[in-house]
């Protein structure tokens, strides 16, 4: 039995959270390794959302255009960017 570690992809749906956007992908980042992965999809916010994640400036981070038709489809196009063996889901 192989001890290797399984990829972890954290999927997450975002719109407007500028208020806890950082605070929260700091604490992910924090349990995450190297090879795992933070996949956005935003929802077009209006706010600074976008522009915080940049900020943290985390290759572990990739950010996507989101479909624009609420939270569930907003999730599937995350989930559909995620490459780990395990995904967990993450609302901001």
């Amino acid at each position: 039995m192989s001890n290797e570690r399984k990829k972890i992809s954290v999927a997450m749906a975002t719109y407007n959270g500028e208020k806890y956007i950082r605070q929260q992908l700091e604490s992910i980042l924090e349990n995450l390794n190297e090879d795992d992965e933070i996949i956005i999809s935003d929802d077009i916010s209006t706010d600074s959302t976008v522009s915080i994640i940049r900020e943290l400036n985390d290759d572990r981070i990739k950010v996507y255009k989101g479909p624009s038709l609420g939270v569930k489809q907003n999730f599937a196009n995350a989930i559909k960017y995620c490459t780990g063996d395990y995904i967990f889901l993450a609302d901001q």
